[in-house]
């Protein structure tokens, strides 16, 4: 299944230049929250310890938050073909505002909490709220199977590039205000509320979207059983509910150690200031957008599924080893490794969604899946923030992430090697 890397090149530039006007804005608006998504997560946990609370509440919000974002996107994303995938756009730009405002606003748990529930704010620094799944049928419905890949590189090269440079702009401007003297609380707050002003901004945004992004209508009429009611899937439910089971394990994984709770734990173990962590999770997220292009190539030579499980099972190593490093320096660089591959399964994971569902359950199937995740994620940071903020246990986050995400590596592999993309069909 090789193909000559002139043709691969000129499809990788041939998917982004031949984005039409809902494209190119569906890009900017993914570059818009990604910023937010980094700026905030980047001094989330260290803004909730320095309102005083302690390690557990900070577990609680970090759980809640994920699962708030899985009742109320789980509604909205499997309903987006029906109301309006534009209004749920705008709709979850609101939830980014009224999260922001309420942390910006009050220290008291019970708000806090309330506020992650309902709200789309990202702990991870990763995508969270219906945006991601809308988005995916959005483009995979404007773009060939054969450029799909490489038009999710790009889309997530946008998306980890402008990650990388909220996290180094929120690490400046906050050591910048602790500087001139402001308590930690003020100094982190404002950059909460520069949160809620890019959900603002979104808003804004995605009213401009034509209609084109819009649903298209089922070809047939299909039994309404329980799945499709609820759902919005149909004949695509069973490789759906297959991949949706194995992402949440993937994603209960990397909930033991998200960028927020990695970035207090560097600041733990190393005493690293805010500066120097926006710094350090700049330079991770560009080059999780390296590697995201990458796959794209990689993908093309080898198929998605053997992209996503052979650079993911390297990259969950590396994780493992960052606790055992003695030094800052090689803890970073590690660190630093592991970004350059971790990424490479995140557009061909969604790549493949997109090519193994019929087209008007795209938005369904990115959906489910996407939650499945959310799922997975929202259980673990509670467990993970008390370790973490225990000397003798803060390495138990990264064996169990690595350990149970090179599981899900091997269980995807068994399942889904021989259920190949019709673009890959069509090769061999």
């Amino acid at each position: 299944m090789s193909t000559p890397s002139a043709p691969l090149d000129a499809g990788l530039i041939a998917s982004l230049r031949g984005l039409d006007r809902n494209g190119r804005l569906l890009f900017e608006l993914r570059t818009l929250r990604m910023f937010g998504y980094g700026f905030l997560a980047v001094i989330l946990v260290l803004y909730l310890d320095a309102l005083g609370l302690d390690a557990l509440t900070i577990g609680a919000i970090l759980t809640l938050t994920l699962v708030g974002d899985t009742l109320i996107s789980l509604w909205l994303t499997t309903n987006a073909d029906r109301i309006g995938r534009r209004r749920v756009l705008i709709a979850g730009s609101l939830l980014m505002v009224v999260a922001g405002l309420v942390f910006a606003l009050t220290s008291w748990p019970p708000l806090l909490i309330l506020a992650a529930t309902i709200g789309v704010i990202s702990p991870t620094g990763n995508e969270v709220g219906p945006f991601l799944a809308i988005e995916q049928a959005a483009l995979s419905e404007a773009i060939q199977g054969t450029r799909r890949t490489s038009t999710f590189a790009w889309y997530n090269l946008v998306g980890y590039a402008a990650t990388a440079t909220g996290a180094l702009l929120a690490g400046i401007v906050s050591q910048a205000l602790l500087d001139r003297g402001l308590a930690a609380a003020d100094a982190y707050r404002a950059i909460v509320i520069g949160y809620a002003l890019i959900g603002l901004a979104m808003a804004l945004g995605c009213r401009r979207l034509g209609d084109a992004i819009e649903a298209p209508s089922p070809g047939e009429d299909l039994p309404a059983d329980g799945i499709r009611r609820r759902f919005g899937l149909g004949r695509s439910k069973g490789v759906v509910l297959r991949l949706s089971a194995l992402f949440s394990i993937d994603a209960f994984a990397g909930g033991f150690i998200p960028m927020s709770l990695m970035a207090y734990w560097f600041h733990l173990r190393f005493g690293v200031e805010p500066a120097v962590l926006g710094a350090i999770f700049f330079g991770s997220n560009l080059l999780a957008a390296v590697s995201a292009l990458s796959a794209a190539r990689i993908a093309a030579r080898i198929g998605l599924i053997n992209t996503m499980v052979f650079s993911h099972i390297p990259s969950n190593l590396l994780l493992i080893a960052i606790p055992l490093m003695p030094t800052l320096p090689l803890a970073v660089g590690v660190l630093l490794l592991r970004f350059s591959l971790s990424q490479m399964d995140v557009p061909t994971r969604q790549s493949y969604v997109m090519a193994v569902v019929d087209p008007d359950e795209r938005s369904a199937a990115a959906g489910v899946t996407g939650i499945a995740r959310t799922t997975g994620a929202a259980i673990s940071p509670a467990l993970s923030a008390v370790l973490i903020s225990n000397g003798g246990l803060a390495a138990l986050p990264f064996y169990l992430a690595g350990g149970l995400k090179i599981v899900y590596d091997l269980l995807l592999y068994r399942e889904f090697r021989s259920v190949r993309p019709p673009e890959e069909r069509d090769v061999g």
